[in-house]
């Protein structure tokens, strides 16, 4: 079982300072609208990934008017299947300024020495400083990653928020960044070989808007980056293509618990990387691509299309639909990183009682009650609201107050 122990900010955008120490199971982060509780979650999220779930430019996590921004916790493992330790009394009163939380007396419940014999507790301690205007720097156990890409799926987390919806509304960016999310959690590979093709492919863009200005093409040149750059999308495509085969059935099936089976949905995959002899098609494409100053085909331009019922979901679906859609892939994302590591990935719900219908809240209370998710982490800006639903499911949760 993974989870993460404690958490310490310093200028993480809202806190100036702030120290946690969270439960292995449901943490609620409750707390009046603009308190931070997102940006907690948010601090979380980009611990485990390098990178903040809502904004793009890391400097923009950075506090207004600090020099720097610095977050540092301590994931933990169990080797085996044991009980989680019981934290379920602690209780995180923050200051104004995000001060150190303060802790009941009635804190830890201790494990047997025969439980921790049994299953021995493995930590890491993860840091990550970024200097406004610097590069961020990641730590493990303090010894600095050469590549940022090798924390990435070292401690999976899955997030659920409100805008998740944008999956459906948005272009087809929105829904590639999703499946690439999830298969660079999953996969390594997957992750190195998309970023050698970003690279090369903002190196060949470079080139063509260079050829465009100069009125000349350099045809060997154009090769030397085409060539490495189609070997690149055929492979990503293929690894695309057999996730989705895998994640599709797991993915319906969650639509189908949340929805009652009322309707059935589908995920294609759209690609140009299909089509017959693409390496012989990209090469035909040069002078279309010089004169868009881009490239015009590869997996870049790749869409996952979202259908209810054989129709559009964009179009189709109605809202409740449309949330029942995002939850089931986020859901699904969660089956198959615990599948893939072998334990469970951290969850994080952010201000889901406000988008969610009881009836769908309800089968979310009745997954953390009977141990499919590991670790939780979930905000409410109503705490009566968040403690009633936990304690009619006869859930035991460390409750995380912002000021």
């Amino acid at each position: 079982m993974l989870f993460l122990e404690r958490l310490h900010l310093t200028h993480y955008k809202s806190y100036e300072s702030g120290a946690f120490l969270f439960s292995e199971r449901v943490n609620a982060i409750v707390g009046e609208n603009g308190s931070g509780k997102t940006n907690l979650l948010d601090a979380i999220y980009f611990l485990s990934l390098t990178k903040s779930a809502f904004t793009s430019q890391d400097a923009l996590s950075i506090q207004h008017g600090a020099d720097f921004v610095l977050i540092d916790g301590v994931f933990s493992r169990y080797e085996a299947h044991e009980p989680a330790i019981n934290l379920a009394k602690i209780t995180n009163d923050s200051e104004e300024n995000h001060s150190p939380m303060a802790i009941s007396e009635e804190t830890i419940a201790e494990p047997s020495e025969e439980s921790r014999i049994a299953a021995p507790l493995r930590s890491s301690q993860i840091t990550i400083s970024l200097p406004r205007g610097q590069r961020k720097v990641v730590m493990n156990d303090r010894k600095a990653y050469e590549r940022l890409a090798d924390h990435i799926g070292k401690f999976p987390v899955v997030l659920i928020a409100p805008d998740d919806t944008d999956l459906i509304r948005e272009g087809s960016d929105e829904r590639r960044k999703f499946f690439d999310g999830v298969l660079s959690q999953q996969r390594p590979d997957y992750l190195s070989d998309l970023l050698q093709y970003n690279r090369i492919l903002d190196q060949r863009n470079i080139l063509l808007k260079q050829f465009h200005e100069r009125h000349y093409m350099d045809e060997d040149l154009l090769e030397a980056y085409s060539q490495p750059l189609v070997e690149l999308a055929l492979r990503l495509n293929a690894i695309r293509k057999s996730f989705l085969q895998e994640f599709l059935p797991v993915f319906q099936e969650h639509y189908a618990q949340l929805s009652e089976s009322r309707e059935t949905v589908e995920i294609r995959y759209d690609s140009e990387v299909d089509i017959e002899q693409f390496k012989h098609q990209f090469w035909l494409n040069r002078h279309r691509d010089v004169a868009a100053q881009r490239t015009t085909l590869g997996i870049h331009r790749d869409d996952f299309v979202f259908e209810i019922d054989s129709y559009p979901l964009k179009k189709f679906g109605s809202q409740g639909q449309q949330k029942s859609f995002v939850v089931a892939l986020k859901l699904a994302q969660f089956h198959l990183l615990t599948q893939e590591k072998g334990h469970q990935p951290i969850l994080l719900l952010d201000d889901i009682f406000d988008k969610l219908d009881d009836r769908r809240i309800a089968k979310l209370m009745d997954m953390m009650q009977d141990g499919t998710f590991g670790q939780v982490f979930l905000t409410d800006a109503r705490p009566e609201r968040t403690q009633s639903l936990l304690a009619e499911s006869g859930i035991t949760a460390n409750i995380i107050r912002t000021t």
